[in-house]
Formats: C-alpha cells, structure tokens, sequence
C-alpha cells in the first residue's frame, strides 16, 4: 500500500514540474498565447467553455467506448479462430496485415460516403484501428497454453469447450489484457481521426475548429479534456484487468479438500 502510494506520489509530482516549467518557460520567453498558451491560461479555458466541451466530449466518449468494443468482440473471435485452425490463420493474417498498415485516415473520407456525418464513421474508424493489436496478442495467448496441461486435460477427458474456458482463455488473460491497455489507447485516436474528417461533433471537431478559427487556448483545452477520458478508460481497462487477474488468482489458490 505504501509503495502504491509513494509510486502514485511521484507520478503526481512529475506532471506538477511538467506544468511548473511549462508555466514559468512561456513567461519568461513572453510567449504568445496565439503560439503556446500557459497551463493557466489553458485551465482558464476549460472552465470559462466547460458546458460547450462537455457537450462534445459525450459524442467522443461513445465513439472511443462502441469502437473499442466492436474491436474487442470481433478481434477475439478471429483471435481465436487464428489460433486453432492453421487455415483461418493463413487465410486471415495478409489481410489483417493489408488493413494495418492502410492509413485509416486515407479511408475517413470514404466512410464520410458511405455513412454521412455522424457516429457511425468514428466508431468504425476507431474499431479498425483498435482491432489488430487485439487479435495478434490474444492469439498469441492461446497459442502459447502449455500443450502438456492441455494433453492431462484430455486425458482426463475434457472436451474442447472445457478446455478452452478453464485452461486456455485464463492463461492467455495478461496477453488480452496487454492488448487490450494498446487498443483502447488506439480507439482514441480512431475516433478523433473520425471527428476531425466526417464529424460535426465531437473533441476532435472543436480542436479542427479552434484550429481554423486560431483559438489556440480552447484547441489545447480540447486535447486536454480529450486526454483525460483516455485515461480514464485506460484506468478502466486497468481495473477490469485487475479484478480478473485477482479473481484468477483467488481461484489458483483455492485450497483444494479431500
């Protein structure tokens, strides 16, 4: 608890320097706010439009969370398809690389078409993004079960399903969870690329019109909120990782009676 604390600590003070020099730089460089606003002048910025930025923050909100959940079901479906059949895995990785290495932002406009303005697009964008990292770690997962727990299992005549829920999917749970803290971080990105080429809501498009309309203290208030529900979903994905991880433990250690 006290190394929790002291770590948290530190964490903490380390953003408190960050924003101290930030401070101090822009006013002894007399820096512009038009160039580089001060934390000040930001945090001033964020309570003076604290409605308008709440406002927009929903539609972000719920892009980031439908993306990254779509990406999530879908890409441990495939994930596990990938991992049991050396088919799916042939047929299914060129493609996956193909989609990766695709600038998402290239298909915004695209999207823009096919789904008009709206959620749809930032939620599709988003998921793409959060979607590969996912089905690479969770795959990689199951595949690394120790094959000599599997074979006891069967000796003892466990069929797959069996198998699968108590012995692969609880192993491969830290590589899910790894992937997962990489996916929520992308969903975030997604979905502003989203807002910034086929949206009229959202933080991405208030940053897209504080930028247009030179507000740069309201751009930097955007990216700062923005910044803000990305952690707190990556606290999220953190705190379901524990509690999991905790309850799999909990189980482990189950004493066993005769």
């Amino acid at each position: 608890m006290i190394k929790a604390i002291s770590r948290v600590s530190s964490q903490i003070a380390v953003f408190v320097l960050f924003f101290v020099a930030w401070e101090v730089a822009v006013d002894l460089l007399h820096i512009k706010p038009v160039i580089l606003p001060s934390p000040t002048q930001i945090f001033e910025s964020i309570i003076k439009n604290w409605p308008y930025l709440m406002k927009h923050s929903g539609p972000t909100a719920f892009a980031i969370g439908a993306g990254f959940l779509f990406a999530a079901i879908a890409g441990f479906i495939i994930a596990v398809g990938i991992a049991y059949s050396r088919w799916i895995s042939e047929v299914t990785y060129p493609f996956l690389v193909a989609a990766q290495v695709l600038p998402k932002i290239a298909l915004a406009p695209l999207f823009l078409i096919w789904f008009g303005f709206g959620v749809t697009p930032k939620v599709v964008i988003a998921a793409l993004i959060a979607f590969f990292p996912i089905v690479i770690n969770t795959a990689r997962g199951l595949q690394s079960v120790d094959v000599e727990l599997i074979q006891y299992m069967k000796s003892l005549g466990a069929n797959w399903m069996e198998i699968f829920f108590k012995i692969s999917l609880p192993w491969s749970l830290p590589y899910i969870f790894a992937s997962f803290k990489i996916a929520i971080t992308l969903a975030v990105v997604g979905a502003v690329v989203g807002e910034f080429v086929a949206s009229d809501t959202g933080l991405g498009y208030v940053i897209s019109y504080a930028n247009i309309s030179l507000d740069t203290e309201l751009m930097f208030a955007g990216i700062f909120v923005l910044s803000a529900i990305g952690v707190l979903f990556f606290l999220a994905v953190v705190l379901a990782e524990h509690m999991m991880m905790k309850w799999q433990a909990a189980i482990e250690e189950t004493p066993q009676t005769a």
